[in-house]
Order: C-alpha cells, then structure tokens, then sequence
C-alpha cells in the first residue's frame, strides 16, 4: 500500500546478547584460549589410543604390513577419531566456521612451505618401488592417509587455531601453539618402542611440519587444503621409506624432512597479524591483514 513507510529491517543482537545465548556448553568454547587447545588435544589423544584398541581384537591372524593390517590399525583407529572431531564441531556449532574462508590472509612468501613440502612429497612418490609395494598397500596408506590429514588437521589447525583466535592471541603464536601441538601429538611413540632420540627428531619435524601446514592454510585461504597436503606426506614417506626405488633420486628424496625442518622454523618468525577475538566480546571474526 503505498504511503505507508517501509518496515525497518530487524536489528542485530549485540555481541555481549548474542553471546549469552549461547549454551553453556557453547559459550564456554567461544570463549577460546591455549589451555583449551591442549585439553582437547589430550582427550583426543586418549580417544585415539582407545580407538586402536578397539580394532585390535581383528588383527588375528593378519601379517604385519599387509593392506587389512593397515586400515585395521592405522586407518580405523584415525577415522574414528576425524568422526568424533566432527561431532564435537557439530556440537558448538563449528563446523562450517572450521571449513570457511580464513579470516586472515596470507602472503605470496608462504608458498614456500607449500612448495617445499609438495616437492618432496612428489619426489618420495616418484621413488617407490610400486611392484614390491603393491596395489593393495599402496592404496591402504592412501587411505589412511586421508583419514589422518583429515583428523590431524581439523584438530590442530582447525579447533586449535579457532581457539587460539577467539582468545586474541597474534598469529605467531597461533601457528606456535597449534604446531606444538601438533608434534606434542606424536611424543606418544616413545610408549611403543621407539627411541629417545628418534622421537625427539620426530617432535622437530612435526613441529615444523605444522608451521608449514599453518601456512598452507593461511595462504590458500580454507582448512581443505592443508588437509590434502597432509594427507599426501604420510603416505609418501612411510612407502617410500619401507619400498624405495633403486637411483639416485631416492637418496633425495629420503632428505625432504630437513628442508622442511629448515622453512618451517624460519618462515615462523616472519609470521604476523591478528584475528580480533570473538569470545565474550566481538559477535564475529573481523578480518586483518597480515
């Protein structure tokens, strides 16, 4: 009807009311901050550890090595896991938050982690010996490669990131929390035999591996990527290293964990910015630039 005023779009809630709607439960995530990160990172620890012993009962009678023997225990114990973060997100209502576009953006020098680890990833790739491996193997590590960049990256640069965020911590030590986390992930194997000294290389590598994996996620803008760029270096490194190809190239490829090593510890000093914490105070996440 003409002559009447257009109605007036509904005003949004402010932060502080928006917030104390939330659930508990909810309000208590929001709220972010590092020692929540390693809570849930222990819990999901435990969870997985459980989850291996779940499947154990259906190893008998499997050779160690074999494709049932892999998905049985690396590949299920990890799904179950990636299943449960997907709950727990679903629960706080972050799943679409974890997988939308980042907040932050990065820049053109972050590519260099990307590269470097693509490279030797497709190097160790290049370097197997696929007729001693065969299909089946192949496949099994492709699987549970999946699975593992899938779980490992939704826990540490997802959920970690996110609460790291919401609590206002700068970007450095954003990336620092949840890569070491992420290498605090793999100490565990200390407890199945494997030396102190190995392990302690391992946490170097994986703490550096994580900066890479934070770079990769701020620099391509979305969770999926570092997901996928995960999911190809497990796989790569336990086939190459327990089927290598005969050549030259074999030799190189076995030392990509020290380029990798090298530009995740120093790219992690250049790394800057802030995301504007969305706790009890900001009603969502405002961007800044790097």
């Amino acid at each position: 009807m003409t002559g009447q005023p257009a109605p007036t779009p509904p005003t949004p809630p402010a932060p502080r009311a928006a917030h104390a709607s939330l659930s508990p439960w909810k309000r208590f995530w929001e709220r972010g901050g590092w020692w929540k990160a390693v809570v849930l990172a222990a819990v999901y620890y435990v969870v997985y550890q459980l989850g291996g012993l779940l499947f154990l009962p259906f190893t008998g009678g499997l050779e160690a090595g074999t494709a049932p023997y892999i998905v049985i225990t690396t590949a299920l114990p990890i799904a179950l896991g990636g299943v449960l973060l997907v709950i727990f997100a679903l629960s706080i209502g972050w799943l679409g938050e974890l997988f939308a576009l980042q907040p932050i953006r990065g820049r053109a020098w972050m590519w260099i982690a990307v590269a470097v680890v693509l490279l030797f990833n497709i190097l160790r790739f290049a370097t197997i010996d696929y007729g001693t491996a065969g299909f089946d193997r192949v496949a099994a590590w492709l699987l549970a490669g999946l699975f593992i960049g899938f779980a490992e990256e939704v826990l540490t640069r997802g959920f970690v990131v996110n609460l790291m965020r919401k609590a206002g911590h700068p970007e450095i030590a954003v990336a620092t929390v949840s890569a070491a986390v992420f290498a605090a992930l793999h100490s565990g194997n200390l407890l199945t035999g494997q030396s102190l000294f190995a392990t302690l290389i391992q946490l170097v590598y994986t703490f550096a591996f994580g900066i890479c994996m934070y770079l990769a996620l701020r620099v391509t803008g979305n969770l999926i990527w570092p997901i996928l760029l995960h999911a190809s270096t497990d796989p790569s490194i336990f086939l190459q290293t327990t089927y290598p190809a005969a050549g030259a190239l074999t030799g190189i490829a076995g030392l990509g964990n020290l380029p990798v090593i090298a530009v995740g510890l120093v790219l992690l000093i250049f790394i800057r910015g802030r995301v504007a914490g969305s706790g009890a105070e900001a009603s969502g996440t405002i961007r800044v630039a790097a």
